[in-house]
């Protein structure tokens, strides 16, 4: 999983305040109770049940209230699938923002030439139209995906094996039938796997059910919590890609309330931050605050002694978790 340094990216620097080690937590040293409350498990779901029933057993396993995955993938799929728990299911819109990768098993109906498939493959290449399949769960009007490659990973008689990266939201099911369509043969999905969710990758390994279970057990039965921090991990560990603006512990709790993010109450601010960027909001700590929409660049903010920088479109953080000292 891709983790980071606050300091591994360019910032701009506002003020040289530092955080209270009396509030809040570094994400990997919260109590193991909040830790869950702001976790999600890279699940790798296995072929059968429904995402559905998948978080159902993991809620129940957890005993939590709330849990949540990205992105449905059908009983018969594997693959990746993030579970995001508690408080952690408010940020799980971020996972669609990134691309997904898929490994398909498809059957021919007739005899192909490779390099006709190769050329039609680069024809699905880029912006396509697809219309979701009737046993899809949203409205089946024609929209624009984006296939960002599409590789022949291997080829026997009629069978080959494809690995597709692309939008969110793209049916592979109906990608493989429409280049089915365009070879003039015809073609079927045998078999899918979801490798890859944003910055989620199979290769970096992902957490099986049975595994997840038998780290409950040690936690409940054995007051042994290291190998459950290691299957469910800090919702921040998803953060690495996006614009951040770090907050003074004075600020935290009037975000948590829904307001504003002032200038006078960052710390520092990713460097590249233009108006419009979805930015996230972080304490001093690294904990995630909030999601937000930036109102001015980063150069205009360091510019600026006051105003308003970014607007709060979701808030994370349970209120409370900083003291209050607004008014």
């Amino acid at each position: 999983m891709m983790s980071e340094s606050l300091s591994s990216e360019e910032y701009i620097l506002l003020s040289d305040e530092v955080t209270n080690l009396d509030y809040g937590f570094f994400p990997q040293k919260r109590p193991i109770n909040i830790y869950l409350n702001y976790g999600f498990i890279p699940l790798d779901k296995p072929r059968g049940p429904s995402s559905h029933e998948v978080v159902a057993w993991v809620r129940k396993m957890l005993q939590i209230e709330k849990a949540g995955h990205s992105g449905t993938l059908d009983p018969p799929v594997s693959g990746v699938l993030p579970i995001a728990l508690g408080n952690a299911t408010k940020a799980l819109g971020l996972f669609l923002l990134g691309p997904k990768e898929y490994i398909t098993v498809v059957r021919l109906h007739n005899d192909v030439q490779e390099q006709k498939i190769l050329d039609v493959f680069k024809e699905f290449t880029g912006t396509i139209y697809q219309r979701p399949p009737q046993r899809s769960s949203v409205k089946r009007v024609t929209r624009t995906k984006r296939i960002y490659q599409i590789n022949l990973i291997e080829k026997l008689g009629r069978l080959i094996v494809v690995k597709v990266a692309c939008e969110a939201g793209t049916y592979i099911r109906k990608l493989v039938y429409d280049i089915g369509e365009v070879l003039g043969v015809g073609a079927t999905m045998v078999e899918l796997r979801r490798t890859r969710v944003f910055n989620i990758d199979e290769e970096q390994g992902l957490v099986r059910l049975h595994d997840l279970s038998a780290a409950i057990h040690k936690w409940k039965n054995e007051n042994n919590e290291e190998l459950i921090r290691k299957l469910v991990q800090p919702i921040e560990n998803v953060l690495t890609p996006f614009k951040k603006v770090l907050i003074k512990d004075s600020a935290v709790d009037a975000v948590c309330h829904g307001a504003q993010v002032a200038i006078p109450g960052i710390v520092k601010l990713s460097s590249n931050i233009v108006k419009g960027d979805l930015v996230v909001i972080l304490t001093l700590k690294g904990e995630l605050v909030a999601l937000g929409k930036a109102l001015l660049s980063a150069n205009e903010i360091e510019e600026l002694v006051k105003g308003f920088a970014v607007k709060i479109e979701r808030v994370v953080m349970d209120k409370g978790t900083y003291p209050k000292v607004w008014k």
